[in-house]
């Protein structure tokens, strides 16, 4: 896991005028807590920060000149339109200390031929050395049969790391994959629980076939 520099300025601005302010000029305002510490309000470069970002769990080095802070990121809020950062909580951290993340599963492997495979969960949280966050935890599938389950006890975990969450959460469920008459009376129910009504194939009525045999009638006299 690489540890990422970050240089940073202490922000004594607040509100939602300072915070576009900082914006505009392509930073991003956030705020260092933990270990008992007051928040150290902060800006931070936002192209750098942005890539930073790109692992959800970076360990970052956040480098106000006098002092410097070991630091991963708590919570990221992103504009909801456009997509760039507007606020960033960083949570303070030591080397050494474990602490909790949540760890994106990386499925790996092929399930046994006709199986559907469900993916309960696409995150596992563990505890694990705030300096040696892995980037994502394989899970295998490989040969699964219908009725088969991945549970997180099975999860093999990155040297270190122990679970956060109970033994038994699920994460991988294996049943048999559905047949194309099931999935079709499973799109006619929802279609008619929407209320979409499928056109009925047109038929000739009595007047209109009558008309035809007339015609035809017609054209066999003329010949």
């Amino acid at each position: 896991m690489a540890d990422i520099t970050i240089p940073a300025e202490t922000r004594t601005e607040f509100g939602k005028g300072a915070a576009r302010r900082i914006r505009r000029d392509d930073k991003v305002p956030a705020v260092l807590y933990g270990h008992g510490s007051d928040p150290v309000h902060v800006t931070l470069p936002g192209h750098t920060l942005m890539l930073a970002l790109k692992n959800s769990n970076a360990l970052l080095t956040i480098d106000l000149g006098s002092e410097q802070h070991l630091a991963i990121p708590k919570q990221v809020q992103r504009d909801p339109l456009k997509g760039f950062l507007e606020h960033v909580d960083l949570l303070i951290v030591k080397r050494g200390e474990k602490v909790t993340v949540d760890i994106p599963l990386n499925v790996t492997g092929e399930a046994a031929p006709e199986t559907l495979v469900v993916t309960d969960t696409t995150t596992l949280s563990v505890e694990v050395d705030a300096t040696a966050i892995p980037n994502e935890i394989e899970v295998s599938i490989e040969g699964l049969q219908v009725g088969d389950q991945v549970l997180a006890k099975d999860v093999t975990l990155p040297k270190g790391s122990t679970l956060a969450v109970e033994d038994d959460l699920l994460i991988i469920n294996v049943t048999a994959a559905p047949t194309a008459a099931e999935v079709d009376a499973e799109l006619a129910e929802a279609e008619a629980e929407v209320g979409i009504e499928k056109d009925e194939p047109e038929s000739e009525t009595g007047d209109d076939a009558e008309a035809d045999a007339e015609a035809e009638a017609g054209d066999a006299e003329s010949e």
